[in-house]
Parts: C-alpha cells; structure tokens; sequence
C-alpha cells in the first residue's frame, strides 16, 4: 500500500471516530436531563399517592378496631448507568477505498434504593395523641379552609356546644348529638364567606387564646344574632375569646380541640363498610336512643364519603385494596377531597412536632 493509499485509510479511520464520539457525547447530553426531568416527576407522584394510599388505609383501619401504622421515606437515591455500544461494519474494495458502516446504541439502567421506616418514638406519638394547639386552628383558617370544616373535623367542644367527642375514640355505642355544634359552625361560615369574620391567635396572661372578630357591620346581622344566642351570650358582640377549660378566665369561653389520633377515628366514621362485615360483627354499630343503627353520615356527610367495592371503581381518585374490598373516594367527590386534603395538612403539622 502505498503512502497515499495510507493517509486516505488514516483519513477514513478519523473521520469514523470524530462521528461516533459525537454520538456518544451527545448521547450523554441528551440522557441526562430528560431522565432527571422525568424520574423526579414520577418519584414526586409515586410518593404523593402511596401518601394519600396510606392516610386512607389508617382510617379504614381504624374503622376496623385495628392500629394504625405510619411509615415514612427516608431517602430516595437513584443511579443510572449508561451503556453505549459501537460497531463498525467494513466492505473492504481493492485499494484503499472501501465502505465503513459504524453502528451505535444505548442503554440506560435505573438502579433506584429507597428507604423507609415506621414512625414511632416519643415525639411522634406526643404529636399524635396530643390536643391540636389553638394555634394550628387559627393557621389553618388563615390558611384559606372554610371555618366551618376546620371546626367540625378539629373541634370537640365550643361552651356547651358538642360536636361528638365520643367519635375521638373507636366507634360509640350511642349516637352523638351534634345539631348545635354544626348550626354554629355553619352560621361562622356564612359570615365568613361574606368578609364579615377574623379570627387571631394570641397569649394572654401566658395563655393561649383564639379570637373571632365579628366585624361591626355584621354584627347584628342574622348570623351573627343566632350565633350569639347558641352561646347564651350578648346580641351584637364583636368579639369571642376561647381558651381551654383549664382557664379560669371568666370572659373566655371554653373550647375543647382533638388530637390527629382524635381527629382520624372521628373521620373514620366515614368509611362505609360491607355488609357482610357489619353483620359479621366485624365493626362496631352505633345505635340511637331508639335502639335503631345510626347512619354516620348524618354527622360526616358533608365533610367525607369512603366507599367500598368488590371490585377495582373505575371513578376513584383514591383506593386502596384491604380486607378483599376496595375502599375508595370519588374522584368528583370534591368535598370529600378536600377534607381529606385538610387531614393530610394536619398530619403533616402534627406528626412533624
């Protein structure tokens, strides 16, 4: 072969090259974002909705008579490895001339490490089984949920006005009454909903007060009146102090909050469970003075509806698989959605104390 012959082949050979390191390096540069974009997303809903999966299977289980369990990712590490592959096929011809056919091809492999553990230990369940603090009520108002729903999911008490404390616990035997509770809290949220109500947080005395301010232009407004005579107090007041029991502060009025734990059996009460199980006797029924089965939904109806089914529902924004059902919340349930979203927030607050 002579020297000609020899810088062509050596021309060839470099130009083959040039093109397969482009390849590989841009291959690099491709990969990389486009799996950082779209693993992150899918880690991000993977752990959203085994989240949301798991809140929901505690309150069936607490529907049940069962423990609840809480297990938190700890950390999430993921590596890819990323494999390219080259060929290069000849047609060698007389001379120096011949026909050069690079081949390449990628592979990437995901190799995903996920830890987890139970949530236990002091502070957790200090955090879980202690009264949700006045504070925490108040951020939630500010927070944009509707008055109405932060105090009938938090709340068991306001002066005399009971909103099912026996419901904190596992399913009662007798029926609450409620009636007034909610007529209260109801009447709140429509001077809410017409810019007429504030409430604060504050430290009097060096204990902690929440506050609803009426303001003065609905202040003898019908809400505002009814609200008044369901706590025996003042036509026309601006103002209503509450605090704990515990203070002996005669202006204040008592107010009474549960705790997560609280707050999880009494919108278990929600879960609608199979017949089958009910007459099984493998939940409790709640009965009226009559005697009669207590339709739960007459106190959670307007905060929370968990349905069950045989099979996978096709309509569910949320399921979960247990005890051979599906239990599940509509997708267009938005009012059962959006309680379930307030529960996820004080979880949050609470379990993170």
């Amino acid at each position: 072969m002579n020297s000609h012959n020899k810088m062509l082949t050596s021309k060839y050979y470099t130009e083959i090259v040039c093109v397969i390191a482009v390849i590989i390096l841009s291959s690099c540069t491709m990969y990389g974002p486009v799996f950082i974009k779209s693993e992150r997303n899918q880690y991000n809903q993977a752990i959203q909705k085994t989240n949301d999966e798991q809140l929901l299977l505690n309150l069936v289980r607490l529907k049940y008579h069962e423990n609840p369990l809480f297990m938190e990712v700890n950390n999430i590490a993921s590596q890819f490895t990323l494999q390219n592959e080259i060929g290069l096929g000849a047609t060698l011809q007389a001379g120096a001339k011949g026909i050069f056919t690079p081949s390449t091809s990628t592979y990437v492999e995901e190799r995903p490490t996920i830890s987890y553990s139970p949530l236990h230990g002091e502070n957790f369940v200090k955090g879980v089984l202690t009264p949700i603090t006045l504070k925490t009520i108040v951020l939630l108002f500010h927070s944009g949920w509707s008055i109405e729903r932060v105090f009938k999911v938090c709340l068991q008490r306001m002066d005399k006005l009971k909103n099912a404390p026996s419901a904190s616990g596992p399913t009662p035997k007798i029926a609450p009454k409620t009636n007034k509770f909610f007529k209260a809290a109801k009447l709140l949220h429509e001077i809410q909903t017409q810019g007429g109500l504030e409430v604060t947080y504050r430290i009097f005395d060096g204990e902690p007060q929440l506050v609803i301010y009426i303001s003065n232009s609905f202040k003898n407004s019908p809400p505002a009146n009814q609200f008044a005579r369901l706590l025996n107090t003042n036509l026309g007041k601006m103002s209503y102090i509450f605090s704990s029991p515990s203070i002996k502060d005669k202006e204040s009025i008592d107010i009474v909050t549960r705790s997560l734990l609280g707050v999880m059996f009494y919108l278990s009460q929600a879960v609608e469970v199979p017949e089958q199980d009910v007459a099984e006797g493998k939940v409790a029924v709640t009965k009226t003075v009559k005697g009669e089965v207590f339709n739960w939904a007459e106190i959670t109806g307007e905060l929370l509806h968990v349905y069950n089914s045989p099979s996978s529902p096709e309509d569910a924004g949320l399921k979960i698989f247990y005890r051979n059902y599906w239990f599940y919340i509509n997708d267009s349930d938005l009012i059962s959605k959006s309680t379930f979203s307030l529960l996820a927030q004080i979880y949050a607050l609470q379990s993170g104390e």
